[in-house]
């Protein structure tokens, strides 16, 4: 017997986010407390198939030359048949079949459509398994960029203006789009309604563009948002959920400061890509960090977030704007989140084993 929790660590998955999530698993196996935690790994193929992977945080390491992925062994995870039992069962390559144990807990990290959005929130809460973070409501809030904005405007906090554009209503009537649209002025963002880590997001400098950053855009998705620039200090918060009865808590600011590149995209934000440096803490007064961490909670508060989220502004001359919250942020070396709460005093390995244990409390709430 032992009295270690059993963690299933769920990751891969069908988005495009594929390779930053394996490269988020690889940080997880790395730095998990092995003398409290158990782990299963369970890789998610592209194709969607669950798969039980080697306990080996090297198999998945961040490379710019080769990035990682879960490939498919043959094995498959089934999921408890109901919700009295928590046991997990893998069928070998060969057909074999063998339990894996009960299990206490999932961390599922994984990122964009299928695992950050509420699907597998969703299967998870069916097979009645706990899980750290969001659940299916808010995830798919957090996913979906036009509803972020829907809500936390009403909740009175300051959003960038935007048009949501579907698939087919650019096929329908793209020259009326076209004309609407430019009310919004210049330079713009056209991005993809539920992508993250910059995927498919396009700077648009001259409207000549848009044409060919809808065409990247609605590669991701069939709801575009099409977004005024906002002008400003790019700034970033991390935002830790509490315990039952305990409120959220947010860590010290991080900033985003481009020296070369456009936009802080998919190469800057894993591939360690020249152009942009990552400071943190960031250079604000006490009052505009405080005003920071009240908004980045509001946030997390206003689409009902659970265990974590990573909440991105800019800092303009008339004061924060909202961007958009992440509610299963990249655990990378060189990812803002786990950085933004090294430097307010809680390790690595203290932050995944507190993301843990305020799962497993408010399970047992």
């Amino acid at each position: 017997m032992t009295d270690k929790v059993a963690v299933a660590l769920l990751f891969g998955g069908r988005s495009s986010e594929h390779s930053i999530s394996c490269a988020t698993a690889a940080g997880v196996l790395e730095a998990i407390d092995r003398d409290r935690y158990d782990v299963i790994p369970v890789g998610i193929t592209h194709e969607g198939a669950f798969t039980l992977q080697p306990d080996d945080a090297g198999s998945f390491a961040l490379n710019a030359e080769k990035l990682p992925e879960v490939e498919d062994n043959g094995t498959r995870i089934l999921w408890p048949d109901s919700v009295a039992t928590k046991e997990l069962t893998v069928v070998e390559a060969d057909g074999s079949r063998r339990s894996l144990g009960a299990v206490d807990i999932v961390f599922p990290i994984l990122h964009g459509p299928w695992g950050e959005d509420g699907t597998l929130q969703g299967l998870l809460e069916l097979v009645g398994l706990p899980y750290v973070g969001s659940g299916v409501l808010a995830s798919a809030l957090g996913m979906d960029k036009h509803f972020t904005k829907t809500v936390l405007q009403q909740a009175g906090i300051p959003v960038a203006p935007w048009r949501t554009v579907t698939a087919f209503e650019w096929r329908s009537d793209a020259d009326a789009i076209r004309d609407e649209v430019r009310s919004l002025g210049l330079p713009a963002f056209v991005k993809p309604a539920r992508a993250g880590s910059s995927v498919g997001v396009t700077k648009v400098t001259d409207w000549s563009g848009l044409d060919e950053a809808m065409a990247t855009a609605l590669a991701e998705d069939d709801h575009v948002l099409i977004e005024s620039m906002v002008t400003g200090r790019e700034v970033e918060i991390a935002v830790l959920g509490g315990r039952p009865g305990e409120p959220a808590r947010a860590s010290v600011a991080g900033e985003i400061v481009l020296s070369g590149r456009d936009f802080y995209d998919f190469a800057a934000k894993y591939l360690d890509a020249p152009g942009i440096d990552l400071v943190c803490p960031a250079d604000l007064t006490d009052a505009q960090l405080a005003e920071m961490r009240d908004l980045g909670i509001r946030a997390f508060d206003a689409i009902g977030a659970e265990g974590l989220s990573r909440v991105d502004f800019f800092l303009t001359a008339d004061g924060f704007v909202v961007n958009e919250i992440n509610t299963m942020p990249g655990f990378t070396p060189i990812s803002m989140f786990p950085r933004c709460w090294q430097e307010s005093g809680l390790s690595y390995p203290a932050l995944i084993d507190e993301l843990i244990q305020v799962a497993l409390a408010r399970a047992a709430a």
